[in-house]
Order: structure tokens, then sequence, then C-alpha cells
């Protein structure tokens, strides 16, 4: 008998020393991905920067801005070697957790239509398609653009 053991995950801050780790992964999922600057920004106004740590390792981050009551989900991404494991569902689960003690009555996101695991992630966790935002995101080096689908998650009454 061969035991596999899940490794440990924890979700803590993002400090200005996970950047590294965190650009190799937005870079290694995105065409066009966020730069160092924007994820700089992030931290220094405040918005709830977080990253997903297996074994010492970063495994993913998470980017949630607040105002008022509601929470948007600006950016969500794991690292390909870490997909399809509950990475990504215990990182997300965290993200709600984390917006219900803020008090947020919806949290929103934004998501490629043709993000297929995605949408069935998010669908699982209770967000419902609201709208649409057209030519939303840069899609290759050609100048095209896709949509997203703007999802909401209603989280009090």
């Amino acid at each position: 008998m061969v035991a596999v053991l899940k490794p440990r995950l924890a979700v803590r801050p993002m400090k200005r020393r996970d950047l590294g780790a965190v650009i190799a992964i937005e870079e290694a999922s995105y065409p066009q991905p966020w730069t160092r600057g924007i994820f700089r920004d992030c931290l220094l106004v405040g918005y709830r920067c977080r990253v997903l740590v297996a074994e010492r390792n970063v495994a993913g981050y998470a980017i949630v801005s607040g105002a008022l009551d509601e929470a948007h989900l600006l950016n969500i991404c794991i690292h390909p070697d870490h997909r399809r494991t509950g990475c990504a569902r215990q990182l997300l689960d965290h993200v709600v957790m984390e917006a219900r003690q803020a008090e947020a009555r919806r949290l929103f996101l934004e998501v490629r239509p043709s993000n297929h695991g995605a949408i069935r992630l998010y669908r699982a966790f209770g967000f419902r398609a609201i709208g649409r935002r057209p030519g939303y995101y840069p899609d290759g080096p050609n100048g095209g653009r896709e949509d997203a689908t703007v999802m909401v998650l209603h989280l009090a009454g």
C-alpha cells in the first residue's frame, strides 16, 4: 500500500517578499499578466492580498478589494502544479470567509467565459452570473479582447 500525503496548506497575508513567487504564478497562468507594480500597489492601498502556501511554497494568491458592504475578487490564481488538488477551493473558501467577517453583503468577480473550471468552482460556492463586460480581457498578442462574465455571491440577507 502506498500512502499519498496531501501537502499542508495555509492562507496568510501576502508580503512584499512574496511578489517574486506571485509574479511567477501570474506569468505562468496568463497571456497578459499583471505587473509587479500592480501587485505592489494592491499591497500599498490595503487590499486583502493573500497567498496560499503549500509546504512553505507559495502555491496561489488572491486579491480582494472592499468598499462599503461589497467585496470584489480582483484576482485569484493557483500555480499550474497545484491545480485540481483542492487549492483553489481552499483559497476561495478563505476569501469568502474574510468577506463575511468584513460584513460584506456581496462578493463580485469577473471570469472569462472560456474558463470553464473556474466557473464550475464559483457556481459550487453559490456564485451566479449577473452580467457581462464586453472586451474586458486582453486576448492574445494580436490585440483581441474577450468578454467577462460578472458573477456575484450574496453573503448576507
